[in-house]
């Protein structure tokens, strides 16, 4: 059984998402999980948001357990234009700063729903740092949800307290992140720390100073998976933390794995059936995330790369084929015919990794992307970007031994791209994670191993289960107290 949260009513917790998909779709996977365990749980969005939340719990076996409300979303007061309510949806990258300043100006309503909806707890979003203060102000706990791993968050730690790389001389030469378990070795240019772009520090410094004002922290990842971490984040770093990962395994059945995201670009017996037909282990699957945008000179690497790799291929990719398909080298679909399948827009990640032709997952180690390829028991192949992703990188070749570098070696902001990965770095890259020598079947192992210890996670009794109970059962005693002083 759960904790026990029905002593008087239900524990309320409002969760409160960043309008993004990367992160949205965990965090409701969250309220479906609290929701589970007895807890009343609202989610609060924004209205051209919402749709997509309901698609995504009316498929739940506890969605009577969770309410939507919704707050309106100034986006052409702060200058974006009408209806643009979605990270993902902003036409261009000078927009991304307005639209994180669009969501400052939702402080108003977010305290309106406060004062009516009364909940016990709030979960908001890393960037929606204002809501420390908004929660203090009528006595409510503000647990954080980054949608990071405590790898992650260690490493930053670390790197901003001891700045480990003013002791190298050049880009190039690596250092050891200091007092951080592992001896994990990075470079200067793959920091943002040490980049200091102005916007990006400056939102850092803000997330941290919300964070050491919060009641707490959730993490979506499992204890075994990185038990050094989640020790040194507590013990050492000094947070109250849980961790109730994966998230996304909450999704029992084929109708909540189907609705989790946006409604997909391909039809499910389609690539089902394209997958049906071959071998284990033999198909790379290749995505980006929602954010991430190569620019068309990549995408044709790319291309070039997983065609003569003679490999076989799931490619998604944003473009539609209206955007037209200069990107494509000639000839190119009809060549990889049978071999390689192109899914445009929106695909069912989690489906799609779990099914035992896929052997190997590209992607730009956003935390989402790497925990379901954890979850789905694959090796990676790790193309970083940006945000926290050289350090998941990091987490997934050093440490967890499931995955293989492509080799970028530059940060960059969602504006621009290290271009320094060309189509023969890609063709060897994926000939190596699918190759069937004595290194890559031990990656495989690995990857099945941490996928077994995830999903024995979150069963009853997991680790992850029991972290969950735990933080009902504190945050139950918590309001009682709360309720106590208020009385008096």
């Amino acid at each position: 059984m759960g904790a026990e949260t029905t002593k008087h009513s239900p524990l309320h917790i409002m969760f409160f998402p960043f309008m993004g998909h990367g992160h949205m779709i965990p965090m409701v996977d969250m309220a479906k999980l609290f929701a589970s365990k007895g807890v009343k749980t609202t989610i609060l969005t924004t209205p051209l948001n919402a749709p997509f939340i309901l698609k995504t719990i009316e498929k739940s076996k506890t969605h009577s357990n969770i309410n939507i409300q919704t707050i309106k979303f100034p986006s052409v007061e702060a200058g974006l234009p009408d209806g643009c309510e979605n990270f993902d949806s902003i036409p261009s990258p000078e927009l991304v700063p307005i639209f994180f300043k669009g969501a400052e100006l939702l402080k108003e309503g977010f305290e309106q729903q406060l004062s009516l909806q009364n909940p016990d707890c709030v979960v908001s979003d890393m960037f929606f740092t204002w809501t420390t203060d908004s929660t203090a102000k009528f006595g409510i706990p503000r647990i954080v949800f980054y949608g990071f791993s405590f790898f992650s968050m260690c490493a930053y730690e670390c790197v901003t307290l001891y700045k480990p790389y003013e002791n190298v001389s050049s880009d190039s030469e690596s250092f050891v992140i200091t007092n951080l378990p592992g001896e994990i070795k990075m470079t200067r240019i793959q920091l943002v720390e040490y980049l200091n772009i102005g916007v990006w520090v400056e939102r850092l410094i803000k997330l941290r100073e919300s964070e050491e004002k919060s009641y707490g922290v959730v993490v979506n990842s499992f204890y075994e998976l990185e038990k050094d971490y989640a020790d040194y984040y507590r013990k050492v770093i000094g947070r109250r933390a849980w961790h109730i990962g994966p998230l996304s395994l909450c999704n029992n059945d084929k109708e909540e794995k189907k609705y989790r995201g946006k409604e997909a670009s391909i039809d499910e017996h389609e690539w089902q059936k394209w997958l049906d037909t071959k071998e284990a282990n033999s198909v790379v699957y290749v995505s980006f995330g929602s954010v991430v945008n190569f620019p068309d000179s990549h995408l044709r690497e790319i291309a070039l790369g997983l065609e003569a790799s003679g490999q076989q291929f799931i490619w998604v990719v944003k473009k539609s084929k209206k955007d037209g398909e200069e990107w494509l080298p000639e000839g190119f679909e009809k060549r990889i015919e049978g071999k390689g399948l192109i899914i445009r827009g929106w695909a069912p990640q989690v489906s799609i990794l779990e099914h035992e032709a896929i052997g190997a997952f590209m992607t730009h180690c956003g935390w989402n992307s790497t925990l379901e390829g954890v979850a789905a028991g694959v090796p990676f192949i790790t193309w970083p970007v940006s945000a926290e992703q050289f350090y998941n990188e990091k987490l997934v070749v050093d440490v967890l031994k499931t995955g293989v570098s492509v080799g970028v070696k530059r940060w960059c902001p969602f504006a621009e791209m290290d271009d320094s990965i060309k189509w023969d770095t890609v063709e060897k890259t994926v000939r190596k994670i699918l190759a069937k020598d004595e290194e890559a079947e031990e990656r495989r192992k690995k990857a099945k191993e941490w996928s077994k210890l995830a999903r024995k996670a979150v069963d009853e009794g997991g680790s992850s289960d029991l972290d969950l109970d735990a933080v009902i059962a504190e945050l139950d005693s918590l309001r009682r107290v709360i309720n106590i002083y208020s009385i008096k």
